[in-house]
């Protein structure tokens, strides 16, 4: 069988290179595609093909991606986290140069210099000062979110000499042993902002973090302190920041978002959407989505979801299996497992997993399923989607 993918953006070569030609057919024009490949094109007013099986984006963010209204379809969306995470991270400490040696005001002042060489020497002497910074080492950089971006970020600051701690009441335990043992924790948010000289955010955009960093946190924060933010622009309060900033209170805020409120406010950087414009980490995010993608589409596994959990099971020789995404419900695998039996059909190896309100079911059964009996899977009350993959052969007799 081939597959069809619709591409909504110029995606990495080194990505597509991963869907072989003889199995998948790549293209911005298909137009009843089994999957969607994206980077930031908007989905939310698109009118997606019944028969899409999953949509895959080339970066960490969603927003961008109807989430919940592919859940309900049973269509799992998938992401390249921590494939950007050296790029942002990158970006995030050239921000705390930016901030603390006011760089960019300086150059503004240097370009903004006329007349002879002499003249610009001693308008330069006698401007310099108003730019003077402050040195990193020594100043306490706070963290929310410690996933494979604020990982990265608090071990690369550690190791500029500056006091780290961190705050994520969700780190997993792998990315709890990538960070440095000299990273602190706080214990709350408000504790994280009276504890930091500077600030860096990097969660996603939920209704949880919609204005983070407002006017009450930034009010615990020490006088003259940063914010950073190369997450998402609504995670911080501008209103809040510029009133701070014009109160005297915060010494600057470094973002990736323009707007008109902040783009000409002279303690504001505001960069045109860096974070992981790198050709290496476009290449490293469609490379691990292209992977992700082929690997459900071809055996049903699901990594890196935003929506259904993490389901991988190794292919049981001489088996066909059935990819069952339903409600988190009591008696779905029951259900199944009665409908498969009733037909005479040996369940060989199955793994069920369940993700909040979601939950994702791999069916290794011995022998063909007839397709009648797909759709007797398919009407059980709560499944989402189903669909059968190839019949796996059995391993050759020595």
């Amino acid at each position: 069988m081939a597959f069809r993918i619709q591409t909504l953006n110029q995606i990495s070569v080194r990505g597509l290179e991963r869907l072989p030609r003889d199995r998948y057919e790549v293209a911005s024009s298909i137009s009843d595609p089994h999957a969607i490949l994206l980077r930031s094109a908007d989905m939310h007013a698109m009118t997606i093909a019944p028969g899409v099986l999953a949509v895959a984006r080339a970066g960490a963010g969603t927003n961008n991606v109807p989430v919940a209204m592919l859940s309900k379809r049973g269509v799992p969306v998938f992401n390249a986290p921590g494939a950007n995470a050296n790029a942002v991270k990158e970006l995030v400490i050239a921000g705390l140069l930016l901030a603390a040696r006011n760089i960019v005001q300086a150059w503004d002042f240097a370009r903004s210099l006329a007349g002879d060489d002499a003249a610009i020497d001693e308008a330069t002497e006698r401007g310099k000062k108003a730019f003077a910074g402050f040195e990193l080492p020594g100043r306490t950089l706070g963290v929310i979110g410690l996933g494979a971006i604020g990982v990265e970020v608090a071990n690369a600051a550690e190791r500029l000499g500056m006091r780290v701690i961190g705050y994520d009441p969700q780190i997993t335990v792998q990315r709890a042993w990538q960070l440095s043992a000299s990273i602190e924790q706080a214990r709350s948010l408000e504790e994280l902002f009276a504890r930091s000289q500077f600030i860096t955010v990097h969660v996603p955009l939920i209704e949880a973090t919609r204005a983070l960093v407002n006017a009450t946190r930034l009010r615990l924060m020490p006088k003259s302190g940063v914010i950073l933010n190369f997450s998402r622009a609504a995670i911080v309060d501008d209103t809040a920041v510029l009133a701070a900033l014009d109160g005297g209170s915060l010494y600057a805020y470094v973002c990736d978002f323009p707007k008109n409120g902040l783009k000409d406010h002279p303690r504001v950087v505001t960069l045109p959407h860096l974070g992981a414009s790198t050709g290496e980490a476009e290449e490293n995010c469609a490379v691990m989505v292209a992977d992700t993608l082929r690997d459900y589409l071809e055996s049903g596994n699901v990594r890196h979801s935003v929506n259904f959990p993490e389901t991988v099971l190794p292919r049981v020789p001489g088996t066909s299996r059935i990819a069952v995404a339903n409600s988190n419900v009591p008696n779905m695998v029951g259900q199944m497992s009665t409908l498969l039996a009733s037909a005479g059909i040996n369940i060989a190896e199955l793994l069920n997993k369940s993700r909040g309100e979601l939950a994702y079911t791999l069916i290794d059964a011995e022998g063909a399923i007839d397709p009648a009996l797909l759709g007797r899977i398919r009407a059980i009350d709560g499944v989402l989607s189903a669909r059968l993959l190839p019949e796996q052969p059995a391993s050759p007799t020595r």
